[in-house]
């Protein structure tokens, strides 16, 4: 269980934060709501979720050992769940190894080991050793060595399949249809020259071609096929293998015997035409992927440390050690948690916590690594774990992706039936025909079209086709797929999670209402240019109304473009007589009057008269989350200018659109509860948890996966380890490259109504992928009886096949949501 110093939810630590029920302890309010709410889920605690989150196999919580390392690597070559667990059981076993976990969905491994033991070179030869490749996930050079390996296999088969195919067509073939592509003279020719002893070179020279393409384009299929073997869990890569090698043994013992009939053409088509559609979709995906490298990462690699001597230097974040100060800056990054020992300045948080609102941050006050230094300088202390807020939430979203295993493709499902059937059926017609009393080289050729017409070509490229159809789709709506198993996860979604801040809001601070006379607002605006805090710049950005009037509601102007009456930096310069920057406001004199933007505190403090009516508005204001700032002249508040977080366009059609597609809606954001309440009132939000930190956000999502599939939508580093938990990750583009990491699909544009065609195309694709399995064994049962009454040999096996192959490739190239017109 949590120790009593511990979040019940989550397990950040509590300290005196007081929030307590039924005998447990909260870190926050937001985590002790959600466990109210959550916490009667049947066969569910906070333990319980953890546990089922951090195991894969095991039966118990996974414990690094004392002296132990965690390790992360990238790994090619995981093609499906038995992968996953081929590789865990084996490096597993390794010297040194206490625990290992992986994911075909994320290409990562995660290992605990003990580096005296086993390094981490020594892990990388481990797993690749098994016929993978292993690398750490910053090696760019071995990422593009894999990637041009990949490529080169391709070509291989190409051009050394295209060899033997035109020695068939050229040759071969017409001795099989005589008349029908030579005269009865050349057909007579060729007959007797694959008769004669001349035929054995030119039989050993398509022996050769066919070798290597089944040795070096077919090596990840051959390789999934031992896996499952090795796993003894059938799989799609073992039923192509099978047929290919069947294949290519009777061929070559045919020309061992001298037998009439080769079928390395059978193979050659197995393997290119299989091998051609997966590479097809890992360069749709690869092409997605391509549309994100403008997002913005937030670790920060280096510090600037502050020396006895009192000046500075720029060192490694790792080199920090507790208590030692580090200087921060306006507009940089704070490198590590720790405490405020000098400087006041304000601090967006956003990114970690998911605050829309910068906190004022003074001496004594602790600051979040990864967080943002609006306005000022801060000298900080490193905090006693010298460890980075950001930095944590990145590990927790590994072990929540490297943890989580990757499903087992719906094909795969069924090839754990096919197969063994498909090796009995080709068995008993074998032994069957030899009881009747056939010749072996006749039965067995018998047996070899069974396997060969049960290979699924046309099901091998069922689900790629129709995956690739999909990313594709939706790359052209500028939606990036990350993961190929999105849309056999997301069926129909019982619950969609939306973070409030940068996903159904801007993330922007902005003015959304004033009730002030124009040229004071003006006069408010020329002297927040001198201010560098967030909301001073929302104040600064406005635009002075024309006509004096008031400004109210949709009259505030425009903030994306340049305010057409607004003053240069210059001239703003020369109109501010005088700028003092307060805790909680800003005062000045411009243009003769002295002017108070601020917090009604500043007003009092400095003896001015803040007016009732005032008073009632921010409190007003105040009630909806968002920041009233009070502006005046001359000892009295005249007005009130309010700064908010802004709501996206769409956002409510876009919450309606789903819940009235019966899923539940839940907003959960680090917000307090005051900014959520427009979403407590919508009627298409079914729960609203407020104030909740990272590690609760993933917390809160495990509990609602234990009440059906659970959909969450987000776009910062503090959504990060909840869109890596939930069973499907949305993460708007404009967020952080953290998020677009942990999720499994990114909404370049970010267009929040784009969430609705990401649940069209899925549901599309798999449709898609079920009608193309559908077409596979329809041609299998024809196929297959056939080849057992012996009224179909492997020539036209590979004919058949070829032709349903083509029915799926032309099936998978339509326009998936064009089906839905």
């Amino acid at each position: 269980m949590s120790s009593r110093n511990a979040c019940t939810l989550c397990e950040l630590p509590v300290e005196d934060s007081g929030v307590t029920a039924d005998g447990n302890a909260f870190c926050c309010a937001g985590c002790r709501e959600v466990y109210d709410a959550l916490g009667d889920i049947e066969a569910v605690d906070a333990d319980d979720v953890r546990d089922a989150r951090n195991e894969s196999d095991e039966e118990e919580t996974r414990v690094v050992p004392d002296g132990h390392e965690t390790t992360f690597l990238e790994v090619d070559g995981m093609y499906c769940a038995t992968c996953e667990a081929f590789i865990e059981s084996v490096a597993g076993e390794a010297d040194g190894v206490s625990s290992v976990s992986s994911s075909y969905v994320t290409d990562t491994v995660r290992i605990d080991h003990d580096p005296a033991a086993a390094s981490v070179e020594e892990l990388k030869a481990e797993i690749s050793q098994l016929g993978y490749s292993a690398y750490d996930r910053e090696d760019a050079i071995s990422r593009r060595r894999a990637d041009n390996w990949a490529m080169g296999r391709i070509a291989v088969g190409v051009l050394m399949g295209m060899s033997v195919m035109l020695q068939y067509l050229l040759i071969i073939y017409p001795t099989y249809f005589g008349g029908l592509f030579y005269d009865e003279r050349t057909t007579e020719f060729f007959t007797q020259a694959l008769a004669s002893d001349l035929a054995t070179p030119f039989y050993l020279m398509i022996a050769a071609l066919t070798t290597i393409v089944l040795g070096v384009t077919g090596k990840p299929i051959l390789q999934g096929a031992y896996v499952a073997v090795k796993t003894r869990s059938p799989n799609m890569d073992l039923l192509v293998a099978i047929a290919a090698v069947s294949a290519y043994l009777y061929s070559t013992l045919s020309i061992a015997v001298g037998g009439p009939h080769i079928y390395y053409d059978v193979t050659v088509a197995i393997i290119v035409i299989v091998s051609v559609g997966g590479y097809y979709e890992s360069e749709i995906k690869r092409k997605a992927t391509e549309r994100l490298s403008d997002l913005t990462a937030v670790q920060v690699d280096e510090a600037r440390r502050l020396l006895e001597s009192g000046e500075t230097e720029d060192v490694a974040v790792d080199d920090l050690e507790p208590d030692e100060r580090v200087v921060v800056r306006a507009g940089e990054r704070i490198p590590i948690d720790g405490t405020v020992v000098d400087g006041e300045a304000a601090v967006d948080e956003a990114v970690v916590t998911g605050e829309s609102l910068p906190v004022t941050k003074v001496g004594g006050n602790a600051v979040i690594g990864g967080s943002t230094v609006s306005d000022g300088t801060l000298t900080i202390r490193v905090g006693e774990d010298a460890t980075s807020t950001v930095d944590r939430i990145s590990e927790l979203v590994w072990d929540l992706q490297s943890g989580t295993h990757g499903i087992q493709k719906l094909a795969d499902k069924l090839a754990t039936i096919f197969v063994p059937l498909v090796l009995v059926l080709a068995t008993v017609v074998t032994i069957v025909y030899l009881l009747l009393g056939s010749g072996l080289a006749a039965a067995l050729l018998i047996g070899l079209t069974v396997l060969i017409v049960s290979c699924p070509c046309a099901l091998g490229l069922a689900t790629p086709l129709a995956v690739a159809a999909g990313i594709r789709d939706a790359l052209e709506r500028s939606i990036v797929v990350f993961d190929d198993s999105v849309f056999e996860r997301l069926r129909d979604a019982d619950t969609v999670v939306f973070d409030k801040t940068g996903t159904l809001t801007t993330g922007d601070m902005t003015v959304v209402d004033a009730d002030c006379d124009a040229d004071l607002l003006e006069r408010a605006a020329t002297l927040e240019r001198q201010s560098a805090h967030p909301i001073g710049e929302a104040i600064a950005a406005e635009e002075p109304v024309a006509d004096g009037g008031a400004v109210e509601g949709d009259a505030i102007a425009s903030t994306d473009s340049e305010p057409s009456g607004a003053d240069s930096d210059d001239d703003a310069t020369e109109r501010v007589e005088s700028f003092e920057s307060h805790r909680n406001g800003v005062s000045g004199v411009v243009d003769g009057d002295e002017i108070v933007v601020g917090h009604p505190d500043l007003f009092r403090d400095r003896g001015w008269t803040v007016p009732d009516t005032i008073e009632h508005q921010i409190a007003e204001s105040r009630e909806t989350g968002r920041v009233p700032v009070a502006v005046g002249r001359e000892g009295s508040a005249e007005g009130v200018v309010v700064v908010g977080d802004d709501l996206r366009e769409g956002w409510t059609e876009t919450l309606t659109a789903i819940s009235e597609n019966g899923a539940e809606v839940v907003v959960l954001t680090g917000d307090d509860a005051r900014a959520a309440t427009r979403f407590r009132e919508h009627d298409a939000v079914d729960r609203v948890f407020a104030g909740v930190p990272p590690e609760g956000k993933a917390e809160t999502v495990e509990r609602l996966k234990q009440r059906g599939q659970t959909v969450m939508i987000g776009d910062g580093t503090n959504d990060a380890p909840a869109l890596a938990a939930a069973d499907l990750g949305i993460a708007l583009g404009g967020g952080t490259a953290m998020a677009a990491d942990a999720a499994d699909v990114a909404l370049v544009d970010d267009d929040l109504s784009s969430v609705d065609t990401v649940f069209d195309l899925a549901r599309a694709t798999d449709r898609r992928v079920k009608g193309n399995i559908g077409w596979a064994f329809c041609y299998n049962g024809i196929a297959i009886p056939l080849a057992v009454t012996g009224l179909l040999n492997p020539l036209f096996a590979a004919v058949a096949m070829g032709i349903s192959s083509l029915l799926v490739v032309t099936n998978s190239s339509r326009s998936l949501l064009d089906d839905e017109a």
